[in-house]
């Protein structure tokens, strides 16, 4: 994290999860419903959000034993909270009519989870720009690009390049040990591996999904090296894991060990900090004129040649 980044926790406003119920759910009592599918509240606390009239059925304040109906609508008013500390900043690489490129510090989260709400990249930049979303997201401790679509033309002609692969995604990394060779390109799998706390994280894993990075050493330093890492693929933790699976994990990483999956006896969950990973670039064609375009982000001080500690 660069060190002129300010953490501070923020008491928000409240928000409304709306959902409407599918006829798998039919048939349960609205707190047996909440307690099964929102388990990070217990019964008892889902029986007290009911009760005080937070949860509402078709615009009415729920029982704990009203029935749910295949098409009814669900609303829960969580009352104001105050979330982690977080960055609340991000700053603009690239605007026009479509696009927005922001850049995210490390430890402001893409997108709403974890007790995260307004302290997210997505509820800031719609602050900024209500229409623009992000395109893709970054683990918390990641920073650099972020790209958003402001509209729906440009939303689904990037999608189609991200599918395609066609959108160059370079990355600056900070790894443990000593890379023999200059250049190394790891294709480990990944997917669902287990995990003590979650159940699962994504992992090495030889059932998954394919994955494809290339690691171009930059700098040797002692016990680390710093290194340029492109990606065609997008998995979660991506560089992460195989990085650790390539036997040498981001340094400082809490998470992954040596062969890409969790470390044993570890609880450290995904979210956690200590590594050092930057989005450094993104390539791509504009998604309504089809211009070639290459926006970029400069790492901070500790992912460029030279640093020096102390």
């Amino acid at each position: 994290m660069d060190e002129k980044t300010i953490m501070t926790a923020y008491r928000n406003q409240g928000c409304s999860y709306r959902e409407q119920i599918t006829p798998g759910a039919a048939s349960q009592t609205v707190l047996e419903y909440l307690s099964r599918h929102y388990p990070h509240s217990t019964a008892a606390e889902w029986q007290d959000n009911i009760n005080a009239g937070l949860v509402l059925l078709d615009d009415r304040p729920a029982a704990p034993d009203s029935r749910l109906a295949p098409g009814a609508r669900l609303v829960w008013h969580r009352p104001a909270w105050i979330e982690p500390p977080a960055p609340r900043s991000f700053g603009i690489c690239h605007e026009d009519a479509d696009l927005l490129a922001v850049t995210k510090p490390a430890g402001l989260p893409t997108l709403p989870g974890a007790g995260f709400h307004a302290s997210t990249l997505l509820h800031l930049v719609q602050q900024y720009c209500p229409q623009a979303a992000p395109l893709h997201r970054l683990g918390r401790w990641t920073s650099g690009l972020v790209l958003c679509a402001k509209t729906a033309t440009a939303r689904s002609s990037m999608m189609r390049q991200w599918s395609a692969r066609q959108v160059v995604k370079r990355y600056r990394a900070l790894a443990s040990g000593t890379l023999v060779e200059q250049q190394l390109t790891i294709t480990t799998p990944i997917g669902p591996v287990d995990h003590p706390l979650l159940g699962s994280v994504h992992g090495a894993c030889p059932d998954g999904k394919p994955a494809h990075s290339v690691v171009t050493v930059l700098e040797q330093r002692p016990g680390q090296f710093l290194c340029e890492v492109l990606i065609s693929t997008g998995r979660p933790h991506q560089i992460r894991i195989h990085l650790a699976a390539a036997g040498h994990p981001l340094a400082g990483d809490p998470l992954y060990g040596s062969r890409g999956l969790p470390l044993p006896a570890s609880t450290a969950l995904p979210g956690d900090p200590g590594y050092h990973l930057h989005a450094a670039e993104l390539g791509f064609l504009h998604p309504v004129s089809g211009t070639a375009m290459t926006l970029h982000s400069p790492p901070p001080p500790i992912l460029q040649p030279g640093y020096k500690t102390g």
